[in-house]
């Protein structure tokens, strides 16, 4: 998220604004707050309403309270109400083109994957009969029709969340239906978003309000989903690490067979090099990067097929009798354990199919359907059918299949193309990291970075230069300490069957919840491609010792990151809640605040939604004077991918006339003050058309619509001009840095993720209210610290 840099405006955040303002003029002897400043945080609208009576002047008391009604929710219901977002529709020749990206970004760690699934298999069962090929060719067919074309394009796809996927973005899917969130400041106001509605499908089910009710009881389900959820993320950004580093691998491998004295070393240091070119042009964005590599990657399958086919008619076409999946019962009955242990070079032919939903915020669902269908699917068969038709004719060249089946007359061509595949084949997982770690930041689970968004129209495509270096890092460093891709095709198989796994968990709980699907399909989905990928994560983990720890331990190490952000996140919000300062307190201190007020804006971040933060007290114990106006400025995440632009604002009084609250969201400083400005006089307006309308009503039993009392027209006009100075005199931020500490009597575990992990992510990542470029000579900073 980090800060509101070009582009932002499309992502799912508001802000919540606040503001505090002096009218009336009366002052307070005490030059100091009193020591009932910070109360019990319990907050009372209708006391200030009564209070205000007594001190404001005849205009303020003319209208007649009725039943109060949330100005948050109020406004954002008419906002949902009068806008309806909508994502715009594209045309053919838009979701052609896009299909085409879809095979540079999407669909290059698939493509390039016959670079080294059989010579994986086959390194671990040599080929001593036809049973062998015919099998291995069966397993790895009715693979890929199951989990990426049957699961994936036919069924996953169509759980995105508003067009962006992945594991974060099914558990925001989930949240919006059930009360399993975990968020501190989520509001019923939120869900007034027009693109936070869900359309259920089917009318509600016994079962499914059945299975929400008890989600939504357990505390411990909420956390264990959750936990869930940051598993699946931490596995994909292992898959970030690992498929750039075996796809540029296995590519150059190609040299040692057909370059003498080509050794290992030099293998390592030519792939660190592509592998820092690779992750060089990241930051041009994913459509410039998908236009870039999409020919690349066309001419790559147009020459899988061909081959594939050539070899196929010329070495022996029978190897379609591979279609019967008995094969598969016979190759498992000739070579058992072997074949069991086969299954994890197996997997590696569908690494890269998590990225067709992960990446889906950058594209279509059609796009990425048609691209698959049409291309990548039939090209790939062929490759593979043509490779297994030149080993039953050649049964020695299993570990180096897919160069010693190329014609000679076309290596060198196929090794430029191949290599040039294999680094495009990374940004398939390196787009789905940025992706999932933008969801994850948005539901407040990663600490905040800077996000660049890089397309206008497609809110979805996203750089995160911290993520991108991150990964470069240690892509080099896999590559360095390996120095061959058998242990990286080992540990590479853990991380994305670990990702499909919880995927089909989590989908598996958006039918059962949300589509309400009827009990066969219920039942199979999960039996079926749950079974199948458990089958493959038991044989993965076989190679635990072998190469498979390393994404078990990356994929811990950012689960405990995540978790611990999460929950230290948590812990500081409730204890700011717990010592908010009271509407008793407030009304005590006067319109001054017990202060001096001088003419200004001051922006006063906080994360609270509702009531004073605690913060305001220590501005005003350390500071000579306050602002005439102060905004408590809230950075608000709501679980959709993109917040409509004119349902960015809303507005709230906390206090008497001196206070207002509203959410707003704009890309740049100064534009931001600007919009701040302009949506707070419209408010104003509104408020006071209202409430005129309101005092008409209870004057007039008939309903007829009266003039506005001259006394309202004249306070509106005051407020208004108050405003005017106040942003002519400039704006100041106000910057609470709020730290938490484990009480010395907390657990050792507590103690750890709150004081040290928290603490560190917290000094070293962006805070979020400071990245607005406020100029520092405007800026005032505070340190606070809850005990907890």
């Amino acid at each position: 998220m980090g800060g509101l840099s070009e582009g932002q405006e499309e992502e799912g955040i508001r802000l919540t604004v606040a503001e505090t303002r002096w009218v009336d003029g009366s002052e307070v002897d005490s030059a100091s707050p009193p020591s009932y400043l910070v109360g019990d945080g319990e907050e009372d609208s209708d006391l200030w309403e009564r209070s205000e009576g007594e001190r404001m002047p005849l205009r303020r008391r003319l209208i007649r309270k009725v039943k109060r009604a949330d100005s948050f929710d109020k406004e954002a219901m008419g906002i949902g109400d009068d806008h309806k977002y909508r994502q715009k529709d594209l045309s053919v020749w838009e979701t052609l083109a896009m299909a085409f990206q879809t095979l540079g970004v999407v669909y290059g760690d698939l493509g390039t994957s016959p670079l080294y699934v059989f010579g994986d298999v086959f390194r671990k069962v040599p080929i001593t009969s036809e049973v062998d090929v015919l099998g291995a060719l069966s397993l790895v067919m009715y693979t890929i029709a199951l989990i990426p074309f049957a699961k994936y394009v036919l069924i996953v796809l169509k759980a995105n969340n508003n067009g962006e996927g992945g594991t974060f973005a099914l558990y925001s899917l989930i949240c919006r239906y059930a009360n399993v969130h975990l968020l501190p400041n989520r509001q019923r106001a939120d869900e007034n978003i027009s693109s936070f509605r869900l359309r259920l499908p089917t009318p509600e089910l016994e079962r499914s309000l059945n299975i929400k009710s008890i989600l939504e009881r357990r505390s411990s389900l909420k956390t264990a989903l959750l936990l869930l959820v940051l598993t699946g993320t931490s596995m994909i950004i292992g898959d970030g690490i690992f498929t750039p580093s075996i796809s540029v691998m296995s590519a150059v491998s190609g040299l040692q067979g057909a370059v003498p004295g080509f050794s290992t070393n030099a293998l390592v240091l030519v792939s660190i090099i592509i592998l820092v070119g690779l992750f060089s042009i990241q930051r041009f964005g994913t459509s410039k990067v998908g236009f870039m590599f999409a020919p690349l990657l066309a001419l790559w399958f147009l020459s899988l097929g061909s081959i594939g086919a050539y070899n196929l008619v010329k070495y022996d076409i029978h190897v379609l009798k591979a279609f019967n999946p008995a094969y598969i019962y016979l190759f498992f009955k000739k070579n058992s354990r072997k074949a069991w242990s086969a299954l994890g070079g197996c997997v590696l032919c569908i690494t890269g199919a998590e990225a067709m939903f992960a990446d889906l915020g950058h594209f279509s669902v059609t796009s990425i359907q048609i691209g698959f269908t049409c291309v990548v699917f039939p090209c790939l068969l062929l490759a593979y059918m043509g490779q297994a038709a030149y080993l039953t004719k050649n049964p020695n060249s299993g570990e180096r299949i897919f160069y010693d089946s190329v014609p000679e007359v076309l290596f060198w061509p196929m090794f430029v193309v191949a290599t040039l595949a294999a680094m495009v084949a990374s940004q398939a997982m390196i787009s789905a990291t940025f992706s999932c770690v933008k969801q994850a930041m948005a539901l407040g689970c990663f600490p905040r970075l800077n996000v660049v968004h890089t397309s206008r129209r497609l809110v979805g495509q996203v750089y995160i230069p911290v993520i991108n270096w991150f990964l470069m890092i240690m892509c080099i460093v896999v590559v360095a300490a390996f120095g061959g891709t058998i242990d990286i095709a080992n540990a590479y198989g853990v991380a994305e069957v670990g990702v499909m796994l919880i995927t089909t968990i989590l989908v598996t709980l958006v039918m059962l919840l949300i589509w309400q699907t009827s009990r066969l399909p219920l039942i199979c989905f999960p039996a079926i491609f749950g079974t199948v990928e458990l089958i493959y994560l038991t044989a993965a983990l076989t190679k635990v010792a072998e190469g498979g720890w390393l994404p078990l331990a990356v994929a811990a190490i950012f689960l405990c990151i995540m978790y611990s952000w999460s929950y230290g996140s948590a812990l500081r919000y409730g204890t700011e809640v717990r010592e908010k300062i009271s509407m008793e307190a407030m009304l005590g201190l006067g319109p001054s605040l017990g202060t001096v007020r001088v003419p200004g804006i001051g922006l006063l971040y906080s994360e609270l939604v509702q009531g004073v933060p605690p913060a305001l007290g220590r501005f005003l114990c350390g500071l000579p004077a306050i602002h005439s106006t102060v905004i408590f400025v809230c950075i608000k995440c709501v679980p959709v991918p993109a917040v409509p632009p004119e349902e960015r604002f809303l507005f709230r009084r906390v206090c008497p006339p001196a206070y207002h609250l509203f959410r707003c969201e704009e890309e740049a400083h100064r534009g931001f003050e600007r919009l701040l400005v302009e949506s707070l006089e419209t408010f104003l307006r509104r408020e006071a058309e209202e409430a005129a309308l309101e005092l008409s009503i209870s004057g007039d039993p008939s309903g007829q619509r009266a003039a506005a009392p001259p006394e309202m027209v004249a306070g509106l006009e005051e407020e208004l001009a108050a405003l005017r100075e106040a942003t002519e005199s400039g704006f100041t931020y106000l910057l609470a840095h709020g730290e938490v500490r484990a009480r010395k009597q907390a657990w050792f575990l507590k103690k750890l993720a709150v004081n040290y992990v928290y603490a560190f992510l917290r000094r070293n990542c962006m805070a979020g209210a400071p990245n607005l470029s406020a100029p520092r000579v405007n800026t005032i900073r505070v340190r606070m610290t809850y005990m907890v």
